[in-house]
């Protein structure tokens, strides 16, 4: 078991987590501040499970916890340690067991035991040896188990993110992913400038519980150079959250990557959002947001973008029928220079919007 997990994140047994990885951990910021309901965050791989995480929270915290349709903002700060404790079990139980397609979770947690004899192919990292695993055929059973151990995940020194991770890939199976993955993707964790970092099949299993490697819609075939269609896998569901992506490179290269309608419209208004690369999340306080077209001329978004400098959740303002930010038009090219690419992101769902950041100073 251990082999095939280490082969799934890396596609061998040597590789092993980084100290960056190992030292990740589910850490908020302080109860009762601005932030209170935001995760901290680091540079590094984890980084995107820790923000696709913070989605998961959002969630609870908006619309889980609460059931009015539209809740001020100022409810994600005044949140307790307890609550934020709480926000996080609830969070890692639903994505475990949605993963579990609505049947079981797996939580994965580290003993002092050694459960796993490695041989010559095996590097050795002590912490999958000594994993112990306790299986739940109720999700409520799982988060309460989770809360219970809660700071297996959030504490210093507890390779919380690790723990999750390896969660994940037990509630779904290594044989449900194996099927969830095409010929693009033949393991989860790819190297980059040293570093592991996440491909979308990972996101895609937390945001829809499913590890597609694309975020298309459906199915898509692929002809190969000696003739073979292969087909490649995307988004079969709305899922509760969605994903947005913009990426200037890919744009100035004429390749930019198309999200489906399954990701950038989701059952809630929240989205993990890739921009350059960097993960921050987008959000709405109104529940019914995409369930009228109505509510989508005038409306608030926020932003958290888990950087260090910031002290404040930002207050975006959208409206999808101004369209002043197109004068003076110049080349698609050159939009990079003059907009946000927060901006150009929101665009890719709201075509043509013009975004008011109310006083806060926009970053690129």
């Amino acid at each position: 078991m251990a082999m095939g997990l280490r082969k799934m994140l890396f596609g061998n047994t040597f590789h092993v987590f980084s100290y960056e990885w190992k030292k990740s951990c589910f850490k908020f910021h302080a109860p009762y501040s601005n932030l209170s309901y935001a995760l901290e965050t680091e540079k590094g791989g984890a980084r995107a499970i820790l923000m696709a995480v913070q989605v998961y929270i959002i969630k609870y915290c908006l619309f889980i916890r609460n059931r009015e349709e539209n809740i001020p903002l100022q409810g994600l700060c005044e949140i307790s340690q307890t609550e934020q404790e709480n926000a996080l079990a609830e969070s890692l139980g639903d994505i475990l067991w949605t993963a579990g397609e609505g049947r079981k979770a797996t939580v994965c947690l580290v003993t002092s035991d050694t459960y796993f004899t490695p041989n010559i192919d095996y590097k050795v990292d002590n912490l999958t040896e000594r994993l112990q695993l306790f299986e739940f055929s109720e999700k409520e059973a799982a988060q309460k188990f989770i809360c219970d151990q809660i700071r297996c995940f959030k504490d210093e020194g507890s390779h919380g993110v690790i723990l999750f991770l390896y969660s994940l890939l037990f509630s779904r199976t290594l044989e449900r992913l194996q099927k969830d993955l095409d010929f693009t993707t033949s393991h989860l964790l790819q190297l980059s400038l040293g570093n592991f970092i996440c491909r979308q099949a990972i996101l895609n299993v937390i945001l829809t519980g499913r590890a597609s490697p694309h975020v298309f819609n459906g199915f898509q075939k692929f002809d190969s150079e000696d003739g073979a269609q292969e087909l490649l896998h995307g988004v079969l569901a709305r899922s509760d959250v969605g994903y947005l992506h913009w990426n200037k490179e890919e744009v100035e290269h004429y390749r930019p990557l198309q999200v489906g309608s399954m990701l950038k419209t989701p059952k809630l208004p929240i989205w993990l959002c890739n921009i350059n690369g960097t993960y921050s999340v987008l959000f709405s306080t109104n529940r019914l947001l995409l369930s009228d077209w109505k509510m989508e001329h005038i409306f608030d978004l926020y932003l958290y973008n888990g950087q260090p400098s910031q002290k404040k959740t930002v207050h975006l303002t959208v409206d999808t029928h101004s369209h002043h930010w197109e004068k003076n038009h110049c080349e698609e090219s050159d939009r990079e220079k003059r907009f946000p690419s927060v901006e150009l992101a929101i665009r890719t769902k709201w075509e043509g919007a013009a975004i008011n950041w109310n006083g806060a100073v926009p970053f690129f």
